[in-house]
């Protein structure tokens, strides 16, 4: 089976049709995905618009961009350790 990538403007969409009384086996079928998959994303999407999507992509995009400087310092502090033990 094809893996299909979503947007978040897609799912919130596909959302919506089961939101105004598409049953979830119907929509699924007519999008070629599982219902685990509506399911996962109703967890996640939950009453999002949206606004409230861009926000959460910038947010993420935040958290990783900070992930990454930290786990850069980590680096930085274990290779002045080694420095500081051999001197």
């Amino acid at each position: 089976m094809k893996v299909k990538r979503y947007t978040e403007e897609q799912i919130i969409r596909i959302l919506r049709e089961v939101g105004v009384g598409g049953s979830v086996v119907e929509v699924c079928r007519k999008h070629g995905m599982s219902e685990a998959t509506v399911h996962r994303w109703r967890r996640k999407y939950r009453g999002m618009d949206q606004s409230q999507l861009r926000r959460l992509r910038e947010l993420e995009m935040e958290n990783a961009r900070l992930k990454k400087i930290v786990a850069e310092q980590a680096v930085d502090i274990n290779i002045l350790k080694d420095l500081l033990g051999k001197g």
